[in-house]
């Protein structure tokens, strides 16, 4: 028997890093966001005769073994996958994992939160443990935000999770999903009118988090206004697309990304800079980097019969379009026999 998994990545259209504590504690946060056919992929199979824990990366070609909980420690490899393993309680069971992605970390599309949430629904299944949706994003948050200590939000765990376009809200005591129900013909519109294009470069967004934190745990007037003002955004955003406004959600995305950059030193970037411009040039109405900033995709809303133009300008820049359409469904797993 071979048990499999995936979950989807995502895009976020607006609200990241209101997400982050200790905004969504002390004012209330909102992400708009949508998966993508894109996904991190996982399987295991049981092994007999073996009490082993055999973890296979096929992207970057390794292959680590784990035998006893000392194996575990953190030492800044593998240590995601390690903290699952705790977590799920499957050290000593005798089983090989085979992990995969669409998009490497610090691609901006979620993808260390996905892997979580896919590994820990591939140990759902297997061991049949009775995990709602909002377990397991709470679970994958706990994973990556407590005990690893890793620096982030909390939308990526949702998304991953629950799928499709989603309206989340963060409170002081609770995470809210709002699923959106989006006509299809809209969902292609949109898809048609939007642009996803690599940058060439990753980053770590760490840093770009703590700066983030510290403007507004210090109550510096630009940071806290400017996440105030994406907040308030998002909302607007949530709404034209629900209306089927979507120029009007494409310029409201030019808007999230202004305040979104007022956030952090480093979101943005000269090569960034100069590539969203080029699209703006040509006929875009709005877009963003994707994720925390400083690098990995940029999003572009560009009206259809301005794309060729902005494909071609982006091009020039050096980085690579990618293809992709909307995914209405979440994380999901399934035996092989």
């Amino acid at each position: 028997m071979i048990v499999r998994s995936k979950a989807p990545l995502r895009v976020s259209f607006a609200g990241g890093g209101t997400d982050v504590p200790p905004y969504p504690q002390e004012r209330g946060g909102v992400v708009l966001s949508a998966t993508i056919n894109k996904y991190v992929y996982s399987s295991l199979i049981p092994l007999k005769d073996k009490n082993e824990v055999e973890v296979n990366s096929l992207d970057y070609n390794m292959i680590v073994k784990y035998e006893k909980e000392e194996d575990l420690k953190y030492n800044g490899k593998m240590d995601l996958v390690k903290s699952v393993i705790k977590k799920m309680k499957v050290m000593g069971k005798g089983i090989r994992i085979y992990l995969h992605s669409d998009a490497p970390p610090g691609s901006g599309l979620g993808s260390s939160s996905t892997m979580v949430v896919c590994l820990i629904a591939l140990f759902k299944h297997w061991l049949n443990e009775p995990l709602t949706n909002y377990d397991i994003a709470d679970l994958a948050y706990q994973i990556e935000r407590v005990d690893l200590g890793i620096k982030g939000g909390l939308q990526d765990q949702y998304a991953a999770t629950f799928g499709g376009f989603n309206f989340i809200e963060f409170t002081k005591d609770a995470v809210i999903v709002n699923p959106l129900k989006i006509p299809p013909d809209v969902v292609d519109e949109l898809n048609y009118n939007l642009l996803l294009y690599y940058t060439g470069r990753r980053r770590l967004s760490a840093h770009i988090i703590e700066e983030q934190v510290e403007g507004f745990v210090t109550k510096k007037e630009e940071v806290v206004r400017a996440m105030d003002e994406l907040k308030e955004v998002t909302i607007q955003m949530k709404k034209a697309l629900l209306r089927a406004k979507l120029n009007e959600f494409g310029k409201l995305l030019h808007h999230a990304w202004k305040s979104k950059r007022k956030m952090a030193s480093q979101i943005s970037a000269p090569f960034i800079d100069e590539m969203y411009e080029a699209a703006c040039r040509k006929g875009a109405l709005g877009g963003k980097i994707l994720g925390a900033g400083g690098g990995g995709y940029l999003l572009i809303y560009a009206p259809f019969d301005k794309k060729y133009r902005i494909i071609q300008a982006l091009e020039k820049l050096g980085g690579q379009m990618v293809d992709f359409d909307f995914e209405l469904e979440g994380v999901r797993s399934w035996e092989v026999r």
